[in-house]
C-alpha cells in the first residue's frame, strides 16, 4: 500500500461560503471585469461590484418566490452567463443548486427533480420547459418554473429581479448568514454509467477547497487582471462548476460558450489565458489540423512537425533538447506551430484536461509546440480535480499529484483511495450506497493506479472494467481505447474480451472528418454504407489499432476490430451526459457484432 499527501495552500474556516467570494470581490475589486457577456460580436464586461449587485436582486427574487435556505432549485441549460449568475444567487438565497443537463429526458428529467425534493426550477428553453411539464404531475412539491429565454419581463432574470424589489438588503443578509462552510451547495447527480444516477452531495467547504487549493497551487496560471478562462464545458458538470468558482475565487474574467460549433470563433475574441477542458477538445484541435494540412498537400511537414514536437518536449525531461532539434523546433515554430496555437486563441500558455486520459504522445505534442496541457485527475464525488500535474514540473502521461490538503492512496487491489476537505458528504437519500464508497473516511473511486516516489499518479483504468480473457490475461480497456481513438476517423472505441480467447474492439467512425478523409482519398462519391467497409478505411482503423496496441503486451492487444455503422451518443443510449460509455448497453445493442468477431 503506497500513500502520498500534500499540505493545504488555502484554509477554509467555518464560516465561509461561496456568496462570500462575490462580496470579497466587490470590495477589493469593484471594477475588475469578472464575467464577460457575449453580445453578438464583442464580449461585455462587468465588474466585480456589478456583477455581485445582480446575484443579489435574483437571490431577492427566489426568496419573494418562497424558496428558502435548503430547498434544491433545479437548473437545466447550457452553459451561458445566466447559469453563473443564477448559480451564485441561489447560493447567496441559502437554497442548493441541482443541475440538470439540457440534453436530458423527461425520465432523467423527473428523476433528478423528484429525488432530490426540488421545489423550483430554472429551465433555458422553452422545448425544456415543456419537458418539465409533462413529468409535472410525479412532481408535487415543485411549485415554481422559469424560463431563461422567455420573451422580455418574462425571462428569468427579469422577473426574478422584478419579484425581489421588496425584500430588504437586511432580510438576504440574514439568510445569507445561514450558509456556512458546511452547508450543502450542489447535488450533482452522477452521469449513470449503469442503475440510476446518485446524487452527490458536495458542501462550499469542498467547492472552497477544491478550487482554493488549485488556485494557489497554480498560483502563476491565475493573474487577476491578466488571466482569463472561456468555459466551454457543461454547466451541470463537475469540471464546469469548478471552473466557474475558481474563477471567481483568484479573481479572473470568466467567459460563457452556450455552443461549441462555435468554439473556434469564441477563443478568437475572447483569448484566453488559460484552457480548461476535457482531451476530446484537444484530440479535436489535432486531427482538424493535420486534416487541413493534408488537404493543402502538407500532411508531410505537419507529421514531422509534429514529430518534432514529440522530441523537444520527451528532451525537456531529458537533459534538454541539442542544437539540431532546437534549430528544426524553431522553423516549425513559425511554420506550424504559431497557427495552433492561434486556434486556441493565441494567449494560452497552458490548459487543464480532465475527465479522460489524454495520452502520452498528445500530451508531448502539445507541450512541444509551446502550449502545456496539465492532466488532472477527479470524480464528482471529489469535488472535480484531486490530483493535477504542476506547472512547473509536470510528468507527460501521468495525472499529477494530489491536490494540496488532500492524499492518495493506492490500496491492495491498485485501488485508488482519496481524502480532504474536498470530499462529497455522501449520495443524497442513498445511505447504502454512500456506505460502500467509503472505507475508514477514504473514498473508493474505483479506478486503478500507481504512485511513483514522487507522488505522481498514474491512472489505469476503472477497476470494474479490467477483463479477464480466456487465458488468465488482465486487460485495461482504456490505455488500448485512448491510442485508437487518438486517430482522427476514430469517434469511439470499446474494447471486448472477457472471458473470450483473445481481445476485440468495436469502433465507431468520426463524421465530422470522414467526409474530409473520403475527399482527400478520391472515396467521396461513395455512399456512407460503403465507404465504411472499404478496403482503404479498413486499413486507415488498422493504423488506429496498431497505434492503441503498440502501448500494450501482444495478449493484451486488438486481434480483431469491428466499424459500427452509426457513432456512439447520448440519444442512442451508448454514451452519459459527460460523454462517457456505457459499456453494458453497448454490449447489449450490439451482441450479435461482438459475437461475429470471435466466429472461426
Amino acid at each position: 500500500m503506497r500513500e502520498f499527501g500534500l499540505p493545504a495552500l488555502y484554509q477554509v474556516s467555518d464560516e465561509s461560503s461561496l456568496p462570500q467570494l462575490l462580496h470579497r470581490n466587490a470590495a477589493r475589486h469593484p471594477d475588475e471585469p469578472v464575467v464577460s457577456h457575449r453580445q453578438g460580436d464583442s464580449w461585455q464586461d462587468i465588474g466585480a461590484a456589478a456583477f455581485l449587485d445582480q446575484v443579489r436582486q435574483v437571490a431577492k427574487g427566489l426568496m419573494a418566490s418562497g424558496v428558502e435556505p435548503g430547498d434544491r432549485v433545479g437548473l437545466m441549460s447550457r452553459t451561458r452567463y445566466e447559469w453563473t449568475l443564477l448559480d451564485f444567487a441561489i447560493w447567496s438565497a441559502g437554497a442548493v443548486t441541482v443541475p440538470v443537463y439540457e440534453t436530458s429526458s423527461a425520465e432523467q428529467v423527473a428523476w433528478i427533480l423528484q429525488d432530490s425534493g426540488a421545489v423550483a426550477c430554472v429551465v433555458e428553453t422553452q422545448e425544456h420547459a415543456e419537458t418539465v411539464a409533462s413529468v409535472r404531475a410525479r412532481l408535487p412539491g415543485l411549485t415554481r418554473l422559469w424560463r431563461i429565454t422567455a420573451a422580455g419581463d418574462e425571462a428569468a432574470v427579469p422577473l426574478l429581479t422584478a419579484a425581489g424589489r421588496e425584500v430588504t438588503d437586511e432580510a438576504l443578509r440574514d439568510v445569507e448568514a445561514t450558509v456556512s462552510a458546511d452547508s450543502v451547495a450542489t447535488l450533482i447527480y452522477t452521469s449513470g454509467t449503469t442503475g440510476r444516477p446518485k446524487g452527490c452531495v458536495l458542501s462550499h467547504r469542498a467547492f472552497l477547497a477544491e478550487c482554493g487549493n488549485v488556485v494557489e497551487g497554480l498560483k502563476p496560471l491565475f493573474r487577476t487582471g491578466e488571466s482569463s478562462v472561456l468555459l466551454f464545458l457543461p454547466q451541470a458538470h463537475v469540471f464546469a462548476r469548478m471552473v466557474e468558482v475558481t474563477a471567481a475565487l483568484a479573481p479572473i474574467r470568466l467567459g460563457h460558450v452556450p455552443d461549441a460549433r462555435t468554439l473556434t470563433d469564441d477563443l478568437s475574441t475572447f483569448r484566453p489565458t488559460i484552457i480548461l477542458a476535457v482531451p476530446r477538445v484537444f484530440e479535436k484541435v489535432y486531427n482538424g489540423a493535420r486534416a487541413k494540412a493534408q488537404e493543402d498537400g502538407k500532411a508531410k511537414i505537419f507529421d514531422r512537425a509534429a514529430d518534432t514536437a514529440v522530441a523537444y518536449s520527451r528532451a525537456l525531461d531529458a537533459g534538454g533538447p541539442g542544437r539540431g532539434l532546437k534549430l528544426r523546433h524553431a522553423l516549425f515554430d513559425r511554420l506550424v506551430y504559431r497557427k495552433l496555437r492561434a486556434v486556441l486563441g493565441g494567449r494560452a500558455t497552458h490548459a487543464i484536461s480532465g475527465g479522460a486520459p489524454l495520452g502520452e504522445r498528445l500530451g508531448h505534442f502539445y507541450r512541444g509546440i509551446g502550449f502545456t496541457v496539465l492532466e488532472g485527475y477527479g470524480l464528482t464525488e471529489t469535488c472535480g480535480a484531486t490530483a493535477f500535474n504542476p506547472h512547473d514540473a509536470p510528468k507527460v502521461g501521468t495525472v499529477g499529484r494530489p491536490l494540496p490538503g488532500s492524499s492518495v492512496r493506492i490500496g491492495e487491489d491498485n485501488e485508488v483511495l482519496v481524502t480532504g476537505e474536498h470530499l462529497f458528504t455522501g449520495y443524497w437519500n442513498n445511505e447504502s450506497a454512500t456506505a460502500d464508497s467509503m472505507e475508514d473516511g477514504w473514498y473508493r473511486t474505483g479506478d486503478i493506479g500507481s504512485l511513483d516516489d514522487e507522488g505522481y499518479l498514474t491512472i489505469g483504468g476503472r477497476k470494474k472494467e479490467i477483463l479477464v480473457t480466456a487465458a488468465g490475461k488482465n486487460v485495461s480497456p482504456a490505455v488500448i481505447e485512448d491510442g485508437i481513438r487518438s486517430h482522427e476517423l476514430v469517434a469511439e472505441c470499446m474494447v471486448v474480451g472477457d472471458g473470450r480467447p483473445f481481445v476485440a474492439a468495436l469502433v465507431t467512425v468520426d463524421d465530422e472528418f470522414l467526409p474530409r478523409w473520403a475527399e482527400n482519398h478520391d472515396l467521396a462519391d461513395r455512399p456512407r454504407e460503403e465507404l465504411l467497409q472499404s478496403p482503404e478505411l479498413l486499413a486507415a482503423v488498422q493504423e488506429a489499432v496498431d497505434r492503441g496496441n503498440s502501448a500494450v503486451s501482444r495478449a493484451e492487444s486488438v486481434r480483431k476490430f469491428r466499424i459500427l455503422p452509426e457513432q456512439f451518443s447520448e440519444e442512442s443510449g451508448h454514451l452519459t451526459p459527460s460523454m462517457k460509455l456505457k459499456r453494458h448497453a453497448v454490449a447489449k445493442d450490439y451482441s450479435e457484432e461482438i459475437e461475429a468477431l470471435y466466429r472461426k
